[in-house]
């Protein structure tokens, strides 16, 4: 039983988010939690909430799930609408800052032949 959780317009950008989705992607649910816990990178803790709710959602449709043979089947984080600001510079110049938006999407599914 495959299920879906996503987070939409994190402010982080996609390519710090990736850094710590690679790291989850294939393993169980608890090995994934603990190497999100102990992560020292300032997405893994949404990360972990997410990882969360997708837990609680495959609990939610089925009673008798067995959450250790829950794993992470895909991680994927796709960029989200960019925020354009502007910082003056001297001799009356503006540079562009772009704040980057990621979505996240976590599917878990559950191990067969255990």
């Amino acid at each position: 039983m495959e299920v879906t959780a996503r987070h939409k317009y994190l402010q982080t950008s996609p390519q710090k988010v990736r850094l710590v989705a690679d790291q989850i992607r294939g393993k169980g649910v608890q090995d994934a939690a603990n190497i999100l816990a102990l992560s020292k990178k300032g997405a893994a803790r949404p990360l972990r909430k997410l990882l969360q709710s997708a837990i609680a959602n495959a609990e939610n449709l089925d009673d008798q799930l067995d959450v250790d043979r829950l794993y992470v089947k895909e991680v994927f984080v796709d960029g989200g609408p960019t925020l354009k600001r502007i910082r003056p510079q001297p001799m009356g110049r503006a540079f562009r800052i772009l704040k980057r938006q990621s979505h996240i999407t976590i599917k878990l599914d559950t191990r067969k032949g255990e």
